[in-house]
C-alpha cells in the first residue's frame, strides 16, 4: 500500500495553477483510496440502492477493492450502465414536471469517488471565488452573503439560464478542457467511458452521447469544470469590458447643499444646519445613471448564475449577447433567451437560489442611528409562493387538512417530522429580510396540519391535542411529545421552540482546504473502515475468513414495533446504533438467506 504522503508531495509539486497533474491514474491503484472512499459514501441514502445490477454498498470487503484495482491496473474497467429514473422536481408543486436521475452500482459509485477524490483538491484552487455550487466548504448561503455584501448600487440583474445544462454537456469539449490539466491518458480514458456508458430506461439500454449521468458521485466536478470556462470568460472578458470609473459622480445640488452645511456649521447656525441636513435627506448622494461609471459583479450557483450591472439597460442586452454567443459556440450550449431576463433592481425583484432579490429605495427612510437608509443595498426576500406551495400541499380544496400517511407511525415521529420540514425551511431562508413574517404563516400552516393528524390518529379533537400535547414556556409555546425509557434519557420530540428571526449572515461555512483533501497522514480512517480492515467476524468472532459488511438502509427497520422476537444480529445493531455489521461470508450468508439465529446475548 502506498503511503499516504506520496499523494500529497504530488499535490504540492504538481498541483498549482501552472501546472498541470500528470501520472495521476497510478493513484487509483492505492486500496487506501478506496477505503477512503467507502468510508465517505458508505451512510449516503442511495448507498443501498440498486443501479442496472444487484449490487449495493452491502457485502462490500477488501476484496472486492483489490478485484477494482486488479481491473483498473489492467485497465479493463468496465462502467455499468446507470438506471434512469424520473423524479418530481419539486415535492411541493403539482406541476408534474420531472427531471432525470441516474443511478449507478456501488462499484461505479466507489471509483467515482475515488477519481473525484484525485481531481477535486487539483480543480479547487483553478476554479473562480464566484463559483459556489457542490464545493467544499461552499453553498447557497455562501454565494447569496456575496452578493448581499457586495453588489450595493446594482441598477439591472441579468438571470442566466442554460436549457438542459447537464443533459447537453459536449463530451469534447469537457475532455479537451480535461485534457489541458490532467496529462494522463489513461485517466482521460477512464473518464471518456463513464460519459459514454449509457443508460437504462425501462430495461432498454441508450447511448449518452452528450450530458453527464445526473445522480452520479463525480458529477458535479465535472460540471463545475465545465462551466468554470464561463466564469473565465465573465471575470477576463466581460467585467474588464464593462468597468470603468472609480465612483459615481456627485449630484451638484447635493454637493451644494453639503458645502452649505458646512458653512453654517462654522457660522455655528445649528437651526440652519439641522433644516439643509433635513432637505439633503431627501437627496441621493449618486447619479443613478453616470455615462462615466459602469460596474459588473457575477455570481454561479452550478447551472444558474446571476449577473448584477450598473449601467444603461442597452449594454445589459449587450452582456446577454455576449454570454449567449460564448455559450454557443465555445461551450456547445443554449442560453435560454426567454427566461434570461433583465431585471430593474429597484422596481423589481430577481430570483436566485429561490430567494427573491431586490435593492433598497428610499428617499425619506431613517435609520436608528439618524441617518437616511441609503439606496442600493441589496435585499434577500423570501418568496410569498413558497408559503403558498406548502398550504397548497398541506390543504385540500384550500382548507388545511391532516396527512393521511403520517397516521401509522407514532406521536413522537409525526411530530419529528413537522419540525423538521419548519426547521429545514427556516434554516435556508434565515437571510430573507422578511423571514419572520413569512415563517410564522408558514408555521401556523404546518401546525394546523399536525394537529389535525395528531387529531385524526387519535380520535380526538384538536382542542384535545392541544391539552395533551402543549407546553408553554417563557419563551414560546410549544407542541411535545415524550417517550420514557427505564434507565435511560426520555426522548423528546418538539415542534416549535426556536426564534424565526434573521440570521443575516446565514450558516456558517467551513473554508476548504486542498491539503486536507488528500489522504490524511497518519492513516486516520472511519469507524466502519477500521472494523473491516481488523478482519474479525463480530457475530462468531472468527478472525481466519475474509470479512464483509453486512448493511441495512436504517435502524427503524429493525428497532420498528411488532417486530418481536428479533435476530441476534439485530440486536447487536440495535444495541450499538449502527447500521453495519462486520461478518465472515458464512455468517453474511446465512443473515441474507434469513437462516442465522446467531450466539446468545
Amino acid at each position: 500500500m502506498q503511503n499516504a504522503e506520496v499523494l500529497v508531495d504530488i499535490y504540492q509539486t504538481r498541483g498549482s495553477k501552472e501546472l498541470p497533474l500528470e501520472r495521476v491514474y497510478r493513484q487509483l491503484f492505492n486500496p487506501e483510496l478506496f477505503l477512503q472512499a467507502y468510508g465517505k459514501i458508505y451512510r449516503n441514502d442511495g448507498a443501498m440502492t440498486k443501479g442496472t445490477t444487484s449490487e449495493t454498498v452491502d457485502g462490500m470487503s477488501l476484496q472486492k477493492i483489490h478485484n477494482i484495482i486488479d481491473l483498473l491496473k489492467q485497465e479493463r474497467y468496465v462502467w455499468t450502465p446507470v438506471r434512469r429514473k424520473e423524479i418530481p422536481k419539486d415535492r411541493q408543486q403539482a406541476n408534474g414536471k420531472k427531471r432525470p436521475l441516474g443511478l449507478p452500482t456501488w462499484s461505479d459509485k466507489l471509483v467515482q469517488e475515488a477519481v473525484r477524490s484525485l481531481l477535486e483538491p487539483y480543480y479547487e484552487q483553478k476554479f473562480s471565488d464566484n463559483s459556489h455550487g457542490f464545493r467544499p466548504g461552499r453553498g447557497c448561503h455562501s454565494a447569496l452573503k456575496q452578493i448581499a455584501r457586495t453588489w450595493t448600487g446594482t441598477i439591472w440583474f441579468i438571470e442566466g439560464d442554460i436549457k438542459g445544462f447537464f443533459d447537453n454537456i459536449d463530451h469534447m469539449v469537457l475532455l479537451e478542457i480535461i485534457q489541458r490539466d490532467i496529462h494522463d491518458g489513461r485517466l482521460i480514458t477512464l473518464i471518456r467511458n463513464l460519459l459514454e456508458a449509457g443508460y437504462m430506461e425501462d430495461w432498454r439500454y441508450h447511448e449518452t452521447l452528450s450530458g453527464t449521468p445526473q445522480g452520479g458521485i463525480i458529477s458535479p466536478l465535472l460540471s463545475n469544470i465545465y462551466l468554470n470556462e464561463l466564469d473565465r470568460f465573465v471575470e477576463d472578458t466581460i467585467i474588464p469590458a464593462y468597468t470603468k470609473g472609480d465612483h459615481r459622480r456627485i449630484k451638484p445640488e447635493y454637493n451644494v447643499l453639503t458645502h452649505q452645511i458646512e458653512s453654517a456649521a462654522k457660522r455655528k447656525n445649528f437651526d440652519e444646519v439641522h433644516r439643509l441636513t433635513q432637505q439633503r435627506r431627501k437627496l441621493t448622494g449618486g447619479v443613478p445613471v453616470d455615462p462615466g461609471y459602469r460596474r459588473i459583479r457575477y455570481i454561479r450557483y452550478a447551472d444558474d448564475f446571476l449577473l448584477g450591472f450598473a449601467g444603461p439597460k442597452n449594454e445589459a442586452e449587450d452582456i446577454r449577447e455576449r454570454l449567449r454567443g460564448f455559450l454557443n459556440q465555445e461551450l456547445k450550449l443554449t442560453l435560454s433567451m426567454e427566461k434570461t431576463i433583465i431585471t430593474h433592481a429597484a422596481d423589481d425583484k430577481a430570483t436566485f437560489l429561490g430567494y427573491e432579490i431586490t435593492v433598497t429605495k428610499s428617499e425619506t427612510r431613517i435609520a436608528k442611528n439618524g441617518r437616511r437608509i441609503p439606496n442600493g443595498n441589496i435585499a434577500l426576500l423570501m418568496p410569498q409562493k413558497v408559503v403558498r406551495q406548502y398550504h397548497d400541499y398541506y390543504s385540500k380544496s384550500g382548507k388545511i387538512v391532516h396527512k393521511k400517511e403520517l397516521i401509522v407511525d407514532t406521536e413522537y415521529t409525526i411530530l419529528q417530522r413537522y419540525q423538521a420540514v419548519l426547521r429545514g425551511i427556516y434554516n435556508y431562508y434565515c437571510m430573507a429580510v422578511n423571514v419572520s413574517r413569512r415563517m410564522n404563516d408558514l408555521k401556523w400552516i404546518l401546525e394546523t396540519s399536525l394537529t389535525k393528524t395528531l387529531a385524526r390518529k387519535l380520535r380526538c379533537t384538536v382542542t384535545e391535542i392541544y391539552k395533551r400535547y402543549q407546553v408553554v414556556t417563557p419563551e414560546y409555546r410549544v407542541l411535545r411529545a415524550v417517550i420514557e425509557r427505564p434507565d435511560k434519557k426520555p426522548l423528546v420530540a418538539t415542534f416549535g421552540g426556536f426564534p424565526l428571526k434573521r440570521i443575516p449572515v446565514g450558516r456558517d461555512v467551513v473554508d476548504f482546504s486542498p491539503e486536507r483533501a488528500w489522504f490524511s497522514p497518519g492513516g486516520q480512517r472511519s469507524e466502519v473502515v477500521q472494523r473491516l480492515v481488523a478482519g474479525k467476524c463480530e457475530l462468531c468472532g472468527d478472525e481466519n475468513e475474509p470479512t464483509e459488511v453486512h448493511h441495512i438502509r436504517k435502524l427503524a427497520d429493525i428497532d420498528r414495533p411488532g417486530r418481536r422476537p428479533r435476530a441476534a444480529w439485530e440486536k447487536i445493531m440495535s444495541a450499538r446504533r449502527r447500521k453495519t455489521l462486520v461478518l465472515c461470508s458464512k455468517c453474511h450468508h446465512a443473515i441474507t438467506a434469513g437462516r442465522h439465529d446467531g450466539p446468545s446475548l
